[in-house]
């Protein structure tokens, strides 16, 4: 995120619990071993089980290795479990120590990134002595669960509301009729800059996306772009973009510098100081003909942090009504070169995140803010891909294709 995020400590997390745990159940951390004094009794909260009368430093432990799924599966268990589960700032640990590894975010899960800009709540006003009840705790006024929830891709799909029975109708109907090839306009500093050509090695990876040739619809200045099998069903067009010819290209990316771009012109700036850009003539003919587009962002550490005003400025102007639907998508490939060494990644998101170190790529969420997206009116997803491997891509290419009525 662009600006710093206020984070949040482990002790602040379970001295939250403890004070919660101590007011609203302070029999929880005791057992009472003597049946005799149990005769009669049937309500289970009555008796705590041992599991609850572990310290609640334990209980947070236990909860970091817990998937989202089970921590809600461990609410369900009894309604001790179910108050420590709902702590909203147990969610917000968990929130800002996840969302870095998210590999992709969409406008649908993108979490509000403004509730963690927000100051913590102090605490005095989470943990005082006021007559409130345990429920009144629980419903924050920054929902941390919801926003986790939405955005985990382990269970974003769970949380994602079920599409109207109309929209599944009409998407069936749609897949009766036979579609025109879609086509896409890709471009952006990650196809330039990069060790690793990401197109190069498209067109060169017939086992992730075959080539299946050359379309007879041109475009005067650009040409026809290349055709690619997904799947071997579906196959879709990807006009490619560059801001120069390839000789300044890489000079540029081995001197590691910044290259007027051709796909746009600079008309200055608006009343809030931010660049305005409008594409040039060649790019306002590819804006009116395709589908949707491609922006390949270069997200290794360190490298286009300081151009993100003008690559959202320029996302803007290829995106404006004036040229297409605001209903046409974009993908965003936060792309790197390379994978991240042996033992760099890992599918776990407890795992990850309790190696204390910094992930070698900018996040989805970073992404996603530094170029802008929430504002945008069209649909949009970020996903991390590698430019070697192709990684992540054929993910993006799927989402892709569904914006654009494809039946998957």
């Amino acid at each position: 995120m662009a600006g710093p995020i206020q984070q949040l400590s482990e002790s602040t997390v379970i001295r939250s619990l403890r004070r919660f745990r101590d007011r609203y159940f302070p029999t929880s951390g005791k057992v009472n071993n003597d049946d005799d004094d149990n005769v009669g009794m049937d309500d289970e909260e009555s008796q705590p089980c041992y599991l609850d009368s572990l310290p609640v430093d334990v209980h947070f432990l236990i909860m970091t290795f817990l998937s989202p799924a089970d921590i809600c599966r461990l609410g369900a268990t009894s309604q001790y479990w179910r108050a420590m589960v709902r702590d909203p700032l147990l969610w917000r640990f968990f929130l800002l120590r996840d969302m870095p590894y998210w590999p992709s975010i969409d406008h649908l899960t993108m979490p509000q990134l403004e509730l963690l800009d927000s100051p913590l709540v102090s605490e005095n006003e989470i943990l005082d002595d006021t007559e409130e009840e345990g429920d009144q705790r629980m419903e924050s006024k920054l929902d941390y669960m919801a926003e986790y929830l939405k955005g985990c891709p382990s269970c974003r799909q769970k949380w994602l509301p079920s599409r109207p029975t109309y929209k599944v109708v009409t998407s069936f109907l749609q897949s009766l009729v036979p579609s025109s090839e879609p086509r896409y306009a890709m471009f952006g500093p990650g196809m330039e800059k990069l060790d690793v050509s990401l197109v190069t090695r498209l067109m060169r990876a017939p086992d992730v996306l075959p080539v299946s040739g050359t379309p007879h619809r041109q475009i005067n200045g650009i040409g026809s772009g290349i055709s690619y099998m997904f799947k071997n069903q579906h196959k879709f067009n990807i006009l490619a973009l560059y801001s120069t010819n390839r000789a300044e290209r890489e000079r540029a990316r081995v001197e590691q510098q910044s290259i007027s771009s051709k796909l746009f012109t600079f008309e200055g700036s608006d009343d809030s100081g931010y660049p305005v850009y409008s594409p040039a003539p060649h790019v306002q003919q590819v804006c009116q003909v395709v589908d949707g587009f491609i922006y390949v962002a270069n997200a290794e550490p360190g490298r286009g942090e300081e151009e993100g005003e003008s690559e959202a400025a320029q996302i803007r102007a290829v995106l404006s009504s004036i040229w297409g639907s605001t209903s046409r998508p974009l993908l965003v490939l936060s792309c790197v070169s390379r994978e991240e060494t042996e033992g760099a990644s890992t599918t776990s998101l407890h795992a990850s995140a309790s190696r204390n170190r910094t992930r070698c790529r900018t996040a989805c969420v970073d992404m996603a803010k530094r170029l802008g997206l929430p504002q945008l009116a069209n649909p949009w997803m970020v996903q991390d891909t590698v430019a070697e491997s192709l990684s992540g891509l054929l993910d993006g290419i799927s989402w892709l294709l569904r914006c654009s009525g494809v039946k998957l």
